[in-house]
């Protein structure tokens, strides 16, 4: 029994090990076209800034910076614009906010109708501790 939890351990740490090891490896590619690409440096790093910071509405896991949806690449052509036109990143989040909520941005802001996406992964993380506490308890009386 104390050989086989062992080994379940063992083999448990190696791939929990070997996925951060390949999700380190893995190559961000990002979808941004040269004909989005604006002149001014400056105003193409911000565009830049606030498109890895919005959320792909088709793809849910991506940044408009990463995705090569056709929504992703309007809403990069729109910020581009906003920004031409001299508006602050707080006035294009806004906008974007407005349009679509508080999903389409990847770091959501802390308020009453986003709660459960801060707590959530603290009493996932809390419950997990206790989890691996409890069965480390049981194993080692057996």
């Amino acid at each position: 029994m104390i050989l086989r939890n062992f080994i379940f351990n063992k083999i448990f740490f190696f791939i929990v090990f070997s996925s951060l090891i390949f999700l380190n490896t893995i190559n961000i590619c990002y979808a941004v076209e040269p004909e989005e690409f604006l002149k001014n440096k400056k105003q193409e790093l911000r565009a830049r800034d606030i498109s890895k910071n919005v959320r792909c509405l088709v793809c849910q896991n991506q940044s408009i910076d990463e995705s090569s949806a056709p929504l992703a690449k309007d809403l990069r052509i729109i910020i581009r614009n906003k920004i031409k036109k001299g508006q602050t990143d707080e006035e294009i989040y806004k906008f974007l906010t407005d349009r679509y909520g508080d999903f389409i941005l990847l770091n959501p802001p802390f308020k009453a109708s986003t709660i459960a996406l801060w707590i959530f992964p603290l009493l996932l993380f809390i419950l997990c501790i206790f989890v691996i506490y409890r069965h480390n308890k049981k194993s080692i009386k057996l």
